[in-house]
């Protein structure tokens, strides 16, 4: 036998049965269905067994495998639903409640209760066709529909439901006992502990039922099913046999027009004898139509079994409802003293329906002290039957078998709940045994929520409590019926047509109603606890997706959204900094991604892009997207990934700046890091990079360049450790980002609280309010609002303070919150000597030596080296360069201290080399030991003082 499961675990595993590593494998067998012979060496020789005998050995084990039990759409769904919803109600309170609200009444409140039941088994009907329902029933459907965060909170509220529904059926059972004992005078303490001491000893037994597994306990419910339609059968037929004057003592006297006429109408008894109290009694009796759904996962084809089974099942118990309540109601009358010595003989003067039928029952019933009839028996129906101990066994059939599909169903949806993983601790109880996993430790937790509730001892106390939590979960399952109809998701196929979304709609409504109408602080109870679970799930966000109508709805929302977004024109109130940020792969630069999601997270788009500047243009891989995205969400980032293939930077941005976005959510700055390396780059690199830059400010959108101290790239301090996706040879991309990429998360300034530190916004050149509204947008947020801003702007010495002055009113009228206007009145003056040798020195390396040279060489010298500097180019652009240099010695003198500091960014001129213009960036931002933003917007307003 371990040779067979040998050959079938390979076979599963797609591997071919002739292949010459099955027989390697096989040696270590030592039972074989073939030869196998030991040499004299002691090596093994052996015949290879043909295909057709290790098929034959895999049919051979697909025998002997144990396969878990499936049942059809009537055991498993039908007569399970209809067992559930004939409990201890149709026995022992339906006559009872009859003789309160009256047939008519009565017959309203079984439509009602139906309606409810049917519009649900409707949806779930739809919800259970749209795809394969494993177990978990109505848990499954929900969560699978509407998503984790509605899902579980209903999964715990429903298993909870279940747990009370099996103690209201048992402490049922255990009325009918007690009752049986106080007729027999086996009174074991008094009635109320004696219903406890049975109820405990029954749940007791119907859990080792159910520990035996489903097959035992499919097989005891179809004799409960046999049981209870003998036991039908016996009560109308009852009803048909005339009355012997034991039975019209105690108030049964076969139908009669008078009878039924009277009981048409109400007759209230009790403070709290009302229609709403009477229907929270009765409803329960109608709850059952989930059991079919619940055991989904051991259905033969839940895709029929469960709408045709539960639909099925109500039909036929609502005419039971609904014969059994007309028929009590024609036969029995309300009060009955049971005394044969109140039968009238003669002429005798008395009042009340009895004196009509030749008894005196006004006596009792002017004391209130009658002890039969609709009002004051329960257990009316052994009374009418033909036989009164096949009602018992009814009745016991009806409240065991509903506490058993409870017991059953209960842990069975808990253990789906479980192996989600949604809510932490109760992994445990999801665990499952044997060939159909059963969930024996969550049968145990079952048990003991049903004994606490059993301990209360009284029916008409539990039930209220269970009517409002399976309305809740009604309720529910209708909205995830109306939810996935109204997202039109071309995922939401149901083959069962025969639904309205307008209808769920309705069956939310009502269920809503109808468990605040019932009883307001259960219901308020219910839907606290489902928003506190609500809570929860959406505060860990669970890393699971099934898919759900949430999803789609919030595509549709969307869409909507941005199509309506289209058609509206720009406002300068309404500008967001939409950030195209060149990351890379995201986790090489965190430093940028957490500087740009300061100032746009939960405000504005922000866009990761990520140009892939191979010679085959090969797309990254679909797992390397899923890391990245993963390691921004572990980052809490709010920013989407873009992957773009492109021949250089400039042309993969381009691309992005013209294709990215969505109608008005596309970007309109592009921020970059520094190029640190500009001196050492190839002169096609840094022309790419300043050329970006050009086309940027041609496509109408502002930049930005961040510069550390340290530099942005990370990969190289952590390539040894697997964490960076990285490109192997120069420009490729070919390693998969790894899953520590998701775990590990490396620290940056940017995350760390910036103190009372300042943000100092060096405003050379007016970009249309950009550079101050950056700053504005930092000091929102957390980590930045002890900071102060203050704001450098260039001036003369004669009129410095007014300059401040206008300054500071128009950043008021701005509504901007500055610490702090500097007027900077030396920004003309010429540098310090030793700093513009230094620049020169920088650009010596690039020098251009045509000083002495004929022109005809100069000439030649430029075609060569295209890139340097030429002294004549050097010359002219001389007081520019003087002004970056004394502008940078302003800087360092005044922000040396500084959190960040944001300096004008120059543009671009076609007389400046490139290699000159990178020097410019560098000397601006040089020798600052905070982080430094080269900013310059398109001359777009940004900011308004303007109400309109």
């Amino acid at each position: 036998m371990n040779f067979i499961l040998l050959v079938l675990s390979l076979q599963n595993s797609k591997q071919d049965l002739r292949s010459p590593s099955i027989y390697s494998v096989i040696d270590t067998v030592p039972q074989l269905d073939f030869y196998i012979n030991a040499t004299a060496t002691g090596r093994y020789r052996r015949s290879r067994p043909s295909l057709e005998v290790l098929r034959k050995a895999t049919d051979v084990h697909a025998n002997f495998t144990p396969q878990p039990v499936r049942f059809g759409w009537i055991t498993g769904v039908m007569i399970r639903c209809m067992l559930n919803i004939w409990g201890v109600i149709t026995f022992l309170r339906l006559s009872w409640i009859t003789s309160q609200a009256g047939i008519l009444l009565t017959w309203l409140i079984i439509l009602m209760s139906v309606l409810v039941t049917s519009i649900t088994a409707l949806s779930v009907s739809a919800i259970s066709t749209n795809g394969k329902v494993y177990s978990g029933g109505a848990y499954f459907m929900i969560s699978r529909t509407l998503g984790p965060e509605v899902g579980g909170p209903i999964g715990v509220v429903y298993s909870f439901a279940n747990a009370i529904g099996c103690a209201l059926h048992t402490v049922g059972f255990s009325e009918t006992v007690r009752d049986l004992l106080i007729e027999y005078n086996a009174v074991i303490v008094d009635p109320v502990n004696d219903v406890r001491i049975v109820g405990v000893a029954t749940v007791t037994m119907l859990l080792l039922i159910s520990l035996a597994g489903m097959e035992w306990e499919a097989k005891t419910q179809i004799l409960f099913f046999a049981i209870l339609m003998v036991s039908f059968v016996n009560y109308f037929v009852g009803t048909l046999i005339p009355a012997t004057p034991e039975k019209q003592s105690v108030g049964f006297f076969g139908y009669n027009s008078e009878i039924f006429v009277t009981n048409l109408m109400p007759n209230w008894r009790g403070p709290e004898a009302n229609f709403f109290q009477m229907f929270a009694i009765f409803f329960p009796s109608a709850i059952g139509i989930l059991s079919g759904a619940n055991i989904s996962g051991d259905l033969k084809d839940p895709e029929i079994a469960i709408p045709k089974g539960t639909l099925m099942a109500i039909f036929w118990t609502t005419l039971s409802y609904l014969g059994i309540s007309a028929t009590i109601g024609a036969c029995v009358v309300r009060d009955a003293s049971g005394s044969m010595n109140d039968s009238i003989s003669g002429n005798v003067s008395c009042e009340g329906m009895g004196c009509n039928l030749g008894w005196d029952f006004s006596q009792c019933e002017m004391n209130q002290t009658c002890k039969y009839g609709l009002a004051n028996n329960f257990q009316v129906l052994t009374t009418v039957s033909g036989f009164g101990p096949l009602i018992t066994a009814g009745i016991f059939s009806a409240t065991l078998s509903s506490a058993l599909a409870f017991i059953v169903s209960a842990p069975k949806v808990f253990q789906c709940l479980c192996r989600d993983n949604i809510y932490p601790y109760i992994g445990f109880f999801g665990k499952g045994y044997g060939k159909n996993q059963e969930p024996f430790r969550a049968y145990v937790l079952t048990y003991f929520i049903a004994v606490a509730f059993i301990l209360i001892g009284d029916l008409n106390s539990i039930a209220p409590l269970i009517s409002n939590f399976f309305l809740c979960s009604y309720s529910l399952i209708n909205v995830s019926c109306f939810h996935a109809s109204i997202t039109n998701s071309p995922g939401w196929r149901p083959s069962f047509k025969y639904y309205s979304h307008w209808v769920a709609l309705f069956g939310v409504v009502i269920s809503v109603v109808l468990m605040f109408l019932l009883n307001w602080w259960a219901a308020l109870i219910a839907f606290g606890l489902i928003f506190f679970l609500l809570g929860y799930v959406i505060y860990k966000k669970p890393a699971v997706n099934w898919g759900s109508s949430v999803q789609a709805g919030t595509y549709n929302m969307a869409l909507s959204y941005s199509v309506s977004l289209s058609g509206v024109e720009d406002h300068v109130k309404n500008f967001r900094p939409q950030c195209l940020v060149l990351t890379g792969p995201p986790n090489v630069r965190p430093a940028l991604v957490d500087f740009v999601s300061s100032f746009t997270k939960n405000i504005s788009l922000m866009i990761c892009g990520d140009i892939l500047m191979d010679n085959d243009k090969s797309v990254v891989p679909q797992h390397n997207i899923e890391a990245l995205v993963k390691w921004l969400n572990r980052r809490k980032v709010r920013s989407f990934y873009t992957p773009f293939a492109g021949a250089s930077l400039r042309e993969g941005t381009r691309s992005l700046l013209q294709a990215i976005g969505l109608g008005k959510l596309k970007p309109n700055i592009l921020i970059m890091g520094f190029k640190t390396s500009w001196q050492e780059c190839s002169p096609h690199s840094l022309e790419d990079y300043i050329s970006t830059i050009n086309d940027t400010f041609d496509s109408n959108y502002g930049v930005c360049l961040l510069r550390m101290m340290d530099g942005l790239d990370i990969s190289e301090d952590t390539e040894g450790e697997g964490q960076i996706p990285l490109r192997s040879g120069p420009l490729t991309r070919n390693h998969v980002a790894s899953d520590d990429t998701t775990k590990e998360q490396i620290h940056t300034v940017f995350q760390n609280n910036q103190g009372k530190k300042t943000i100092d916004v060096y405003w050379v050149s007016d970009d249309g309010g950009l550079t101050l509204l950056v700053p504005y947008l930092l000091t929102r947020r957390k980590r930045w609002r002890q900071c102060k801003v203050r704001v450098f702007i260039v001036g003369d010495q004669q009129s410095m303070e007014e300059q401040r002055k206008e300054m500071v009113s128009l950043l008021q009228k701005f509504r901007l919150d500055v610490h702090d206007v500097i007027v900077m009145t030396d920004t003309e003056r010429r540098p310090h000597t030793k700093n513009m040798m230094r620049f020169e020195e920088t650009l010596e390396p690039f020098r251009l030596r045509d000083g002495l040279m004929e022109e005809v060489t100069v000439q030649e010298l430029r075609k060569d080296f295209p890139w340097k500097v030429t002294a004549k180019e050097l010359e002219a652009l001389r007081p520019k360069s003087e002004k970056k240099v004394k502008l940078n010695e302003i800087i360092r003198r005044h922000s040396k201290d500084a959190a960040l500091v944001l300096v004008s960014l120059p543009v671009p001129q076609t007389d400046c080399p490139n290699i000159l213009y990178m020097a410019w960036l560098d000397t601006l931002t040089s020798g600052l030991h905070c982080p430094a933003l080269l900013i310059r917007g398109n001359q777009q307003n940004v900011l308004t003082f303007y109400c309109q």
